[in-house]
């Protein structure tokens, strides 16, 4: 999957509003968002939830359902019609830019009806031992919706679909229980916590039946018939199994005859866990850097006692960087979320420069960094909190353009200080210009640097240092950036 200093826009943050307008902003905003340098857009998912028009779209209840139909209270989804969805999809192609869409396979939520059937329950922090005997449950596993009719598939799933629950209908009380069925078993090659943890939340496709693999074939195909989008964000893989996407991903691109890029959420702070889920799906798909989103989060949590020098230690970006998609934040480490790991707002001009001023990895600037947010929702400690997250956006946009500009030619690396680190651009024969970026976590930093061009002069793009540096004879320059901040030098 090319790059070509491409950038990715997540378009939505977990409390965008459910208005249903964001399919219209999109269409509104794709010429605007092309021109400030974003050359992809990840769109949240576009079908129903369980909860309608105020589902985010990860508590999946019908994946055929774009918006169209009146399942679940509403006919639009949270982001808006079938109609707005399919017209932002155009509108992005239109400004040339490619759409990710974001697919969740591993769960179903809000059934039709209940079915009774044998299962074995097991505590959610030990998924090896049975917790008791298997014994009748009343189980949410019947999918029929009957707001679609049978349009586009006649397919219902039921309980033989999955592989387990965690509620039983008439055993309300037991909420730390999963309730895996009958002759079924939790799959194979998913992530290891609490010794297997393959089952998530809701009705967990059991991906070992044949059924539900061809039918996930058929809509997948479908899909990507009635959208024409570019390419997939899939959520939740390490509650997949790594061998299911190896066929699918595959299937989707013979079907369509095209590249379709595919970018995956393992969220795993080891980079260990990341290379062996890359490996075992054979080079089909990029992943998130989530070790790099908390390398930003300690960074910005610890100020000056964190050493610089490590900062892309450990790291997708550095040790895999042609698989790795880059990011500061996104909807689930934001405030207030289950996965929170907030990076600091002082920190973010540094972080966002780390991934869209360097060579490696494929950035994706969070729509709440970008536009600002705010809302309100209730914290693990009971209590509701007032969330502010500022704009980055003239910071952004002027990354995006040096971006686009400068960072072409030789990289010289300067993370020699454990408080300030530096890096360098020589540009080429089509890109001439020449930049230095540095940063600092403590006092305001200083560093002698090589730009590969000898007596020119350069000035701070970010606009936090005034006046020019000139270099010598050999390219070489000392630049100077703000305390706990980031400038970034080009040639002029």
């Amino acid at each position: 999957m090319k790059n070509d200093r491409g950038v990715i826009f997540q378009s939505f943050h977990w409390y965008s509003p459910a208005d249903g307008t964001l399919w219209k902003t999109l269409s509104d905003e794709a010429e605007q968002l092309r021109t400030a340098g974003f050359s992809a857009v990840w769109l949240p998912p576009g079908y129903k939830g369980h909860a309608g028009a105020s589902d985010t779209g990860y508590g999946v209840y019908d994946l055929y359902d774009l918006g169209e139909f009146d399942q679940k209270g509403s006919i639009r989804t949270k982001y808006g019609t079938k109609g707005e969805y399919l017209q932002a999809l155009k509108a992005l192609k239109q400004a040339g830019m490619h759409s990710y869409v974001d697919i969740v396979l591993n769960h179903r939520m809000g059934s039709d009806a209940t079915e009774i059937v044998k299962a074995t329950p097991y505590q959610k922090d030990d998924r090896l031992q049975p917790a008791g005997e298997m014994h009748e449950i009343e189980a949410h596993t019947n999918f029929t919706f009957p707001g679609r009719e049978g349009a586009y598939s006649s397919f219902s799933w039921h309980w033989w679909h999955f592989d387990a629950v965690d509620y039983d209908a008439r055993e309300p009380e037991a909420s730390s229980t999963i309730f895996v069925f009958e002759g079924k078993a939790f799959d194979d090659y998913v992530g290891s916590e609490y010794g297997n943890y393959d089952y998530l939340m809701g009705c967990d496709l059991d991906f070992q039946q044949d059924e539900v693999r061809e039918e996930l074939s058929a809509w997948g195909r479908w899909y990507l018939d009635t959208t024409g989008a570019d390419g997939f964000r899939l959520d939740a893989l390490k509650h997949i199994p790594s061998w299911f996407f190896v066929s699918w991903i595959r299937q989707m691109r013979e079907h369509t005859g095209r590249e379709l890029p595919v970018i995956g959420e393992y969220w795993d702070p080891e980079l260990g866990n990341l290379m062996t889920y890359l490996d075992q799906t054979e080079g089909t798909l990029l992943l998130f850097d989530v070790p790099l989103h908390y390398q930003f989060h300690q960074a910005s949590r610890l100020g000056n006692s964190y050493d610089l020098r490590q900062i892309l230690d450990h790291t997708l970006m550095k040790e895999r960087s042609a698989s790795a998609v880059t990011f500061v934040e996104n909807h689930d480490s934001q405030a207030l979320q289950s996965l929170e790991s907030v990076v600091e707002s002082w920190f973010k001009p540094l972080a966002y420069a780390l991934i869209l001023l360097r060579r490696e990895g494929y950035p994706c600037v969070f729509s709440a960094d970008y536009q600002g947010a705010a809302y309100t929702d209730q914290g693990s400690d009971g209590t509701a909190h007032e969330i502010v997250i500022p704009s980055h956006r003239q910071l952004i946009d002027t990354l995006l353009s040096v971006r686009g500009a400068f960072t072409f030619g030789e990289q010289r690396d300067y993370f020699d200080h454990a408080n300030v680190i530096g890096w360098t651009f020589s540009g080429d024969a089509e890109h001439p210009g020449a930049m230095a970026v540095l940063m600092s976590n403590g006092s305001e930093g200083r560093k002698a640097m090589h730009t590969g061009m000898a007596k020119a002069r350069f000035i701070d793009r970010t606009g936090y240092v005034a006046g020019e540096v000139e270099t010598d004879e050999e390219g070489m320059g000392e630049f100077s950036c703000p305390a706990g901040s980031v400038s970034v030098w080009v040639s002029i």
